[in-house]
C-alpha cells in the first residue's frame, strides 16, 4: 500500500495535477471541523494530499500528526511533484540516479523539509497579526520558528474592498526567511488557499497550488540529495 502511494511520479498523475490547478483556485467555503486527527484529514483528502501523507509517513512523523498539537501549513501534492521533477532534471544533468519513488529520498531529508511547515500549538487565522507587503515596517506579520527551528514569517493580508483599505477578505501567508541575519530580505512567500480546518489535534491551512516546490528551495533539496548519494547513503 505504501509503495503504491509512493509511485505517483508519473505522466498520468501530472496530467491530473493540471485539473487540480483549475479547481483549487476557488477554494470556496468549507466546514472547518474535521472529526479526526490531522493525519486522518490528510488521508481523507487524497486528491490534494496523497503524496503529502506518504511523505509524513516516510519522514517518520505519522504519530506526531495523529497526536501532537500542531498547526500545519499543508502544501499540496503538486508542490511535491514539481520538486521531484526539478530534482530529477538536476540529478540527470549531473549523472546521478534519479528518484523513481518518494521512498528513494532518505527519511531525514523528508523530515527536515516537512518540519518547515509545522508549528507547535493550534493557531487559526484570527491568531496571526496583519501583514502588508507594501508596508512591512508598519504591518510586518510576525516571525515564528517552525517545528525544526526554521525562521518563518506568518501574517494575514487585509485586502481592500471597493477602494476601502483593509476591509476586504483576509488571507493568511507563510514566508520562508532564508537568512536569519537579514530577517526581512528575500522572503519566499506563499498564500494560503484554504484556512482553519480544525482537527482533533490541531489546525490545517492549505497552501496555494502556486507554491512551486516543497521545502521552498529546490536547489538546497537537490544538494542534500547529492550529498547523500556521494556518501553512499
Amino acid at each position: 500500500m505504501q509503495q503504491i502511494r509512493c509511485v505517483l511520479i508519473s505522466i498520468l498523475f501530472l496530467a491530473a495535477s493540471c485539473k487540480k490547478d483549475n479547481y483549487y483556485k476557488d477554494s470556496g467555503t468549507h466546514d472547518p471541523h474535521f472529526k479526526g486527527s490531522t493525519m486522518d484529514y490528510l488521508d481523507a483528502t487524497p486528491f490534494y494530499f496523497d503524496s503529502v501523507a506518504a511523505v509524513v509517513r516516510l519522514a517518520g512523523m505519522e504519530e506526531v500528526f495523529k497526536s501532537d498539537t500542531l498547526t500545519f501549513f499543508a502544501p499540496t501534492d503538486i508542490s511535491i511533484l514539481r520538486l521531484i521533477k526539478d530534482l530529477n532534471n538536476n540529478l540527470y544533468a549531473q549523472g546521478y540516479d534519479t528518484v523513481k519513488v518518494l521512498s528513494d529520498v532518505p527519511s531525514a531529508i523528508w523530515q527536515n523539509y516537512l518540519e518547515m511547515y509545522m508549528f507547535h500549538g493550534a493557531n487559526q487565522l484570527k491568531d496571526y497579526p496583519q501583514i502588508d507587503y507594501s508596508l512591512i515596517a508598519i504591518y510586518p506579520g510576525q516571525g515564528y520558528l517552525s517545528w525544526n527551528g526554521t525562521p518563518m514569517n506568518i501574517g494575514v493580508i487585509y485586502n481592500d474592498d471597493n477602494g476601502v483599505k483593509y476591509v476586504g477578505y483576509r488571507q493568511l501567508t507563510l514566508a520562508y526567511i532564508p537568512d536569519p541575519a537579514r530577517p526581512r530580505d528575500n522572503w519566499n512567500m506563499v498564500h494560503v488557499a484554504s484556512s482553519n480546518i480544525i482537527t482533533n489535534n490541531g489546525v490545517v491551512h492549505t497552501l496555494d497550488i502556486n507554491h512551486l516546490f516543497f521545502g521552498f528551495d529546490q536547489n538546497r533539496f537537490a544538494a542534500d540529495m547529492k550529498a547523500v548519494m556521494q556518501s553512499g547513503g
